[in-house]
């Protein structure tokens, strides 16, 4: 893992950045797959928001100043999903798709109040032992199935459901 600049920006200096200009986020949706390479399983982390509400949540995390994304990318797998949760960044480091986060709701499916964020989208499969770490307070597998039902979906925040929904559709598990 490449070391990055310590502190990144301070948290009144990250303040005025969002508020001023686009922040680079990288989020992945964790996968199972079989031999086949069939998606099995789609994780989801349980979160408590800073209102309180709990809710179903992506890897998720800004990329750093002078880190490649591939490098933000692993970072936070690791730190959502455990040092031993053994991912496999994709060769190509294409998105899936690209999310962009506006702080006015409307303008896409994605909000955050917070900032103007733009996020590379990934599926991500991990092949080991997934324990939350962090902020999370669990890491619960759907099948696809699960996963493309409305109601999981709407206890995703800031449009991370129709994320969830993009992604199943990318990897062909919505009919």
């Amino acid at each position: 893992m490449t070391e990055t600049t310590p502190g990144w920006l301070s948290p009144d200096d990250l303040e005025q950045a969002r508020a001023q200009m686009p922040i680079l986020y990288v989020e992945a949706v964790p996968v199972r797959v079989d031999d086949s390479g069939e998606v099995t399983s789609i994780g989801l982390l349980l979160r408590i928001g800073p209102d309180g509400t709990v809710s179903r949540t992506l890897v998720s995390g800004r990329v750093l100043h002078h880190e490649r994304v591939r490098d933000a990318l692993l970072r936070h797998l690791e730190k959502d999903l455990g040092p031993v949760a053994l991912p496999l960044v994709p060769a190509s480091l294409q998105p899936f798709t690209v999310a962009e986060y506006f702080p006015t709701q409307g303008i896409t499916p994605f909000h955050d109040p917070r900032q103007h964020a733009v996020a590379l989208a990934y599926i991500v499969p991990v092949t080991g032992d997934c324990r939350p770490r962090q902020d999370a307070l669990d890491l619960v597998w759907f099948s696809p199935q699960e996963a493309a039902d409305p109601l999981v979906q709407n206890e995703m925040p800031g449009g991370q459901g129709v994320l969830l929904k993009q992604a199943l559709a990318h990897v062909g598990c919505l009919s």
